[in-house]
């Protein structure tokens, strides 16, 4: 049930907001605070998916509010009250974080139509909040080979820019752990960072997954929704599979990396976003360039940093140190106590052809552990490894 807060000393226009809101749709529950002091007050104590703020106001006035609520729920989205004077003011809140602005008299439609998209995004926002921190500690680049280190070396260059980066490699071998790296080692860290999985989604939905819809656009789309590129604001999206998209959603791509704007499915309307772009595919994109599947000024675009992930097969050295993480952290997962892997047993696993690469590696430990000795030995590789 979304909660909204209204901040606004004039009594007649707090009616009319709550009437509109309420009558829009009657699971909001809306709140209501006759100045920016109490207003603030309940924003310590409840926690609210939107806060609907006047500018001006006796005691604390709109612009003081938005510093506090961004300092106490930076995630709350703010969207300003402003009179017919307090446009400039208004323009202004936005650079500060305010999420948006309505005027009064409010008009009924762009009203509905903020508070819709102010909600979506904010869904977005904790969600992906609670997986930021559930993944965070998934996601480490294990190895010491000279490959490893390059990727590594690389990484720390070029994370702290705005440069698009392009991710190849085969399937298993780890382009999302990489998308990951350059994330959380950027100045968008704070930011959400939003993955898609391109191939996943079928070339129908592809569009409104990443630029979202309105109400009415196709069956089923029973309400506005944001997109991927929106819940991404002021962080990093990360296509993967990026080879597998339709071109007409390509198409959209390149018109939001090189205007930084998107359309929702069904509308007309600009929405401007402010996010980093990094891709990662497994397949020859010159190639399907050349085949007619691809577009090239998209591939220039999204290749000004291209990071090539070797198979396993090429690094062979970091065996050992990924069969020792995998280890403990599979034994972790299943309560068991961490087993030992023999000489004999590693260099077994050196020699095995991975095809499936570090996503291949990692099953096959997890069989050892549950299957294998106390010790997990040559035998046992040979038992339960084998394909």
């Amino acid at each position: 049930m979304p909660k909204i807060l209204i901040i606004e000393d004039e009594a007649a226009i707090r009616r009319v907001l709550v009437k509109i809101l309420t009558e829009e749709n009657d699971t909001y529950e809306v709140t209501e605070a006759e100045d920016g002091l109490e207003g603030t007050e309940l924003i310590k104590d409840k926690d609210f998916d939107l806060v609907l703020c006047d500018i001006k106001m006796p005691k604390m006035d709109g612009v003081e509010v938005l510093e506090s609520i961004k300092k106490i729920k930076p995630e709350t989205p703010i969207v300003m009250i402003s009179g017919h004077g307090d446009l400039d003011t208004a323009v202004n809140t936005m650079r500060m974080g305010a999420f948006d602005y309505i005027s009064k008299p409010p008009d009924l439609n762009r009203l509905l139509n903020t508070v819709r998209i102010a909600l979506d995004r904010k869904e977005l926002v904790v969600e992906n909040t609670r997986l930021k921190k559930k993944v965070s500690k998934n996601y480490q680049m294990i190895g010491e080979s000279q490959a490893i280190s390059q990727i590594k070396e690389m990484i720390e260059k070029v994370a702290p820019t705005e440069a698009r980066v392009l991710i190849t490699g085969p399937n298993g071998t780890g382009k999302e752990l990489v998308a990951h790296w350059l994330h959380q080692k950027s100045d968008r860290n704070k930011g959400p960072m939003i993955e898609v999985n391109c191939a996943a989604i079928p070339s129908e939905l592809i569009e409104s997954e990443l630029f979202g819809h309105v109400k009415g656009a196709f069956t089923n789309a029973n309400k506005d929704r944001a997109g991927k590129f929106e819940a991404a604001n002021k962080g990093t999206i990360f296509l993967d599979e990026v080879g597998d998209m339709s071109l007409s959603a390509q198409a959209k791509v390149l018109r939001a990396l090189q205007e930084n704007k998107v359309q929702r499915v069904g509308s007309d309307k600009d929405i401007k976003v402010n996010v980093r772009v990094i891709a990662a595919t497994n397949k020859d994109l010159k190639k399907e360039i050349d085949e007619g599947n691809f577009r090239e000024d998209l591939y220039h675009r999204l290749a000004v940093i291209l990071i090539k992930v070797p198979p396993l097969n090429e690094r062979r050295d970091d065996i050992p140190l990924l069969v020792d993480y995998f280890s403990k952290k599979i034994a972790d997962e299943h309560g068991t106590s961490h087993k030992k892997f023999s000489d004999k047993a590693l260099k077994k696993l050196k020699a095995y052809d991975w095809t499936g690469n570090i996503r291949e590696l990692r099953n096959v430990v997890e069989r050892l552990i549950i299957l294998g000795g106390s010790e997990v030995s040559e035998d046992d590789v040979e038992l339960f490894a084998s394909k």
